[in-house]
């Protein structure tokens, strides 16, 4: 049987393994015995489709040696009956270095837990047949609005460096209640670290890590609209900071407390956008802005 050409490596897509010791023949073996929960028909198939790979990208066999203790192995996770998610992205910007993306509430940037191809990144992948495409950021799979791929790997480390450097300009929208006792604009600056259950953040008495600067851009009776701005980008910065004010944004499920409310509620989206990123271009040196077309 011969094989498809292996696919390229790439750890943003590509997940990976170390075998431990064992008294395995081939690589197979030991991956069916460090995933039990995976049946030996699942790593065949993925096999015969060249989704299992050395270290150096060549395709693993039924017949690959079990050659030594810690092997690294490159596998592409894959979910059997994968839930759509009945939303659209949209392309707002292709060149020879990057991709602009629109992203819909709801769907994850990158394969995580039960999404692998109902992400934004295998979509792209596939829609614009680039298999170097990297996210530069993150944002939450609730929230919607931008976000900036690397197309091109010669270039990727210089637009990586806008977000390491602080050097990136970025905006979110947000609807939440009034916080009519402030001045503004204000800035949060807390510390944050990871609570429990282990997907939430919360703020703790300390040397802060975390900044966020607050804008009002549209008072309503019960809910107003908020410019947010973060100086640093930790894990649900912005929804724990509003929360931390008194004014969680509307329908989050997870802060102040987390409810029973359901994450994947289509009809109650996080009123959370990431509107708009402006930087300087490290390779042209141009003034760039880019702008979500979607609204809350």
């Amino acid at each position: 049987m011969s094989l498809p050409a292996p696919p390229y490596i790439r750890e943003a897509e590509a997940s990976t393994v170390h075998l431990p010791a064992g008294p395995w023949q081939t690589v197979l073996d030991g991956l069916c015995a460090a995933f039990p929960a995976i049946s030996r028909e699942q790593w065949v198939d993925r096999m015969a489709r060249g989704r299992v790979l050395d270290a150096q990208g060549g395709a693993i066999t039924l017949a690959t040696p079990y050659s030594r203790v810690g092997q690294r192995i490159h596998y592409y996770r894959e979910v059997v009956d994968e839930t759509p998610i009945p939303f659209t992205e949209t392309v707002l910007h292709v060149d020879e270095h990057l991709v602009v993306a629109d992203k819909p509430h709801f769907l994850p940037v990158v394969p995580s837990g039960s999404f692998v191809e109902e992400t934004l990144l295998r979509r792209l992948m596939r829609r614009l047949d680039n298999p170097d495409l990297v996210p530069l950021h993150r944002i939450d799979r609730a929230t919607a609005g931008l976000v900036l791929f690397s197309a091109n790997r010669a270039s990727r480390s210089a637009y990586q460096a806008l977000f390491q450097q602080q050097r990136i300009e970025k905006r979110y929208e947000a609807l939440a209640p009034p916080l009519a006792e402030s001045s503004f604009p204000l800035t949060r600056r807390t510390r944050l670290v990871r609570g429990e259950p282990f997907f939430r953040t919360h703020e703790i008495d300390g040397e802060s890590n975390s900044e966020t600067r607050i804008e009002v851009i549209e008072c309503g009776n019960d809910l107003w609209r908020y410019a947010l701005h973060p100086i640093t980008g930790k894990k649900h910065q912005l929804r724990v900071h509003m929360s931390g004010l008194g004014a969680p944004i509307f329908n989050d499920p997870w802060y102040p407390t987390l409810t029973t409310q359901d994450v994947d509620d289509y009809q109650r989206p996080l009123k959370l956008l990431a509107k708009s990123l402006t930087f300087v271009d490290p390779l042209s040196g141009e003034l760039r802005r880019f702008e979500s077309r979607l609204g809350l």
